[in-house]
């Protein structure tokens, strides 16, 4: 198999190390139109790197679309005009969206959306636990003051200053589509939303959102670019049952009733951590969500996530306001 990763930030070059370490067979070119980045990539991995897919010589049989989200809809379509399969990282906007399903399904090529929540233990594990047949309240808070997120550039030159593509719609990017897909579809928002910081943006920097699901589950969502240290506290209960999660994979407890107190829950699969990130940041994820794409390009298997989902989610986040 044949691959090019367009786009060689942070999430590029993750997705090149995690191919390499899944598929050593595989081939692997770069492309990014930034030459530092080209030739940091070349030095890192070994790799040959373009500036474009059009000067790209080595046969290619699938992308990686890891640029800045506004830029994916016109190389999404590129890609899939020439005949590869598509792995693209949140794109945050539907732009080109009908376009690319239906190109996608005319070439015969795989479409696949990155989804990364979805491939969480901990959050598989809170899945398989939900019952449908009772109703269960959540409060959800995910925050980082916005600075902190890439503290390696300035928040002005990163995607997320930007309003269309900015921190506190792509947290709900990452977050809606698992708590839709695990609590029912949004029948009902209730909003408070404003700017407390001095940050140079224009958007507003935090959000408090009630959600009422389908099947009369109920949320309350917090999400903010605000807090200084970095927040990921999720509580999920029902008449008797309960969970609790902080972010990382030694934090997820559950309500044991016969004993009347909290239990840490041993997850079956070891937690891989890149140093440098966040400890909320684990590669297992991103591991298992590219294992999944072969499988989708490969052997045909349906994705957990798709265009046609996102369209839905990015809606619902266009009536929230972010």
């Amino acid at each position: 198999m044949n691959i090019a990763v367009i786009g060689l930030g942070s999430m590029g070059k993750r997705r090149i190390r995690l191919v390499e370490e899944l598929y050593p067979d595989f081939k692997i070119v770069g492309i990014d139109g930034r030459d530092d980045r080209r030739k940091e990539a070349a030095s890192q991995f070994s790799i040959k790197c373009y500036e474009s897919l059009n000067l790209c010589n080595d046969s290619v049989d699938c992308v990686f679309v890891c640029t800045s989200p506004l830029s994916h809809n016109g190389i999404i379509h590129d890609a899939l005009g020439r005949g590869y399969h598509v792995f693209t990282e949140l794109n945050l906007v539907s732009d080109g969206y009908d376009e690319n399903i239906k190109l996608a399904e005319e070439n015969g090529v795989k479409l696949f959306l990155s989804s990364t929540f979805f491939y969480r233990e901990e959050i598989k594990y809170i899945r398989d636990k939900i019952d449908k047949n009772r109703q269960w309240n959540y409060i959800y808070h995910i925050g980082q003051y916005l600075p902190d997120w890439h503290p390696w550039e300035s928040y002005k030159d990163f995607f997320l200053s930007d309003k269309r593509t900015n921190g506190c719609r792509e947290i709900m990017a990452i977050e809606l589509p698992w708590l839709t897909g695990t609590f029912g579809d949004v029948t009902d928002i209730n909003v408070i939303d404003d700017k407390m910081t001095g940050l140079n943006i224009d958007y507003n920097d935090n959000f408090m959102i009630q959600l009422t699901h389908s099947n009369g589950n109920k949320g309350c969502l917090i999400v903010d670019v605000v807090a200084p240290v970095a927040i990921r506290k999720l509580e999920v209960y029902s008449e008797g049952k309960y969970f609790s999660w902080n972010g990382t994979p030694d934090s997820l407890v559950e309500f044991d009733p016969v004993n009347k107190k909290t239990t840490a829950v041993k997850l079956t699969e070891k937690a891989e951590h890149m140093q440098g990130y966040s400890a909320f940041v684990v590669e297992n994820a991103y591991k298992n969500e590219i294992k999944d794409f072969f499988d989708v390009v490969t052997n045909g298997k349906e994705p957990l996530y798709g265009f046609n989902q996102d369209k839905k989610i990015l809606e619902l986040i266009d009536k929230i306001g972010a």
